[in-house]
């Protein structure tokens, strides 16, 4: 796995940050890492995966992401979502497993609670760019992603539709997410009942949608281009970035030698990161041209490791 580079900018990371919430079965924790110099810090919000790890999917996670964003100068807040094994909490509650729509809840959550967490955060008062808030999601934190996006999910305990659209988020970004629930296969709609009721005909909001051409599963859909619903399948400005050779992991953006990796590549890694970085820069501030030269990049690269495809 990469490593953070050596010249990077000094990082400060804190936690637990501890947040309450009512008819949440546990407290919230975050992680925040934030540059140790500047003002103005844009925000970013990590929701972990699912997983099969322990601690991965959880604050402790996505140190290639996490360490390389607080570095190119955001706040970056890794919440503890209810479906992390690291928690133990029961998987058969009514949100079943996935803990799905509290994981969205918890990114509102922490929007609604950031004078607490910068006070709590020790020099980090005063510092964050409240206009500039972006989310990134990897797998099922695709989906809460997708969720903040617009996406709607019908509830498959009491047939409601959920509409949990944040309009506060500016820049969203999905990696690897499920997709369309009509084609989800068997084991997957046995095990995750809430994926089959997943549309994205209402998800309009801009996004970047992120995936592995390598990344196939019969578990949850025969189809080979699935996690890339988000895109096809969602109304409004979406970009798709199609990464060659990658698989569910990207390379290894979950952790530093995680052994769930698949298709362990640092260069891989390196490139998805910078990638969305760049879109990043310019869906927080719209003069800066860094996507648009990324794209022109991948276009004329004959090596590159991915290609760049966007609809309005």
């Amino acid at each position: 796995m990469p490593q953070p580079t050596p010249a990077s900018p000094p990082v400060v990371s804190f936690s637990p940050v501890v947040l309450p919430v009512p008819g949440r079965q546990v407290d919230l924790h975050l992680k925040v890492s934030a540059p140790a110099a500047g003002d103005n810090l844009p925000i970013l919000l990590l929701s972990h995966g699912h997983g099969q790890s322990t601690f991965l999917s959880s604050f402790r996670g996505y140190g290639p992401l996490a360490d390389f964003y607080a570095a190119e100068g955001f706040a970056v807040v890794q919440p503890t979502h209810q479906d992390s094994k690291a928690l133990g909490l029961d998987p058969n509650g009514p949100e079943g497993p996935l803990f799905w729509s509290s994981r969205a809840e918890d990114m509102r959550h922490i929007i609604d609670q950031l004078d607490h967490l910068e006070a709590t955060v020790p020099g980090l008062s005063g510092r964050l760019d409240r206009a500039r808030i972006a989310v990134l999601g990897h797998s099922m934190g695709g989906h809460t992603v997708a969720l903040l996006a617009g996406m709607r999910v019908t509830n498959p305990v009491d047939g409601q539709e959920v509409d949990l659209a944040e309009p506060r988020i500016t820049a969203r970004v999905l990696l690897a997410p499920p997709g369309d629930g009509a084609d989800l296969a068997a084991f997957a709609a046995e095990h995750y009942r809430v994926l089959g009721a997943t549309r994205f005909e209402a998800m309009s909001m801009p996004a970047l949608v992120v995936v592995g051409d390598k990344d196939q599963s019969a578990r949850f859909s025969d189809r080979d281009d699935w996690r890339a619903d988000a895109y096809h399948r969602s109304p409004g400005a979406k970009c798709l970035l199609t990464v060659f050779g990658g698989e569910h992991i990207l390379g290894g953006i979950s952790g530093y030698d995680a052994a769930e990796t698949t298709d362990e590549s640092p260069e891989r890694v390196a490139f998805v990161r910078e990638t969305v970085l760049a879109y990043l820069r310019t869906a927080l501030n719209p003069a800066d041209a860094s996507w648009e030269a990324t794209k022109e990049r991948l276009q004329r690269d004959a090596q590159a490791k991915g290609r760049i495809e966007c609809k309005n």
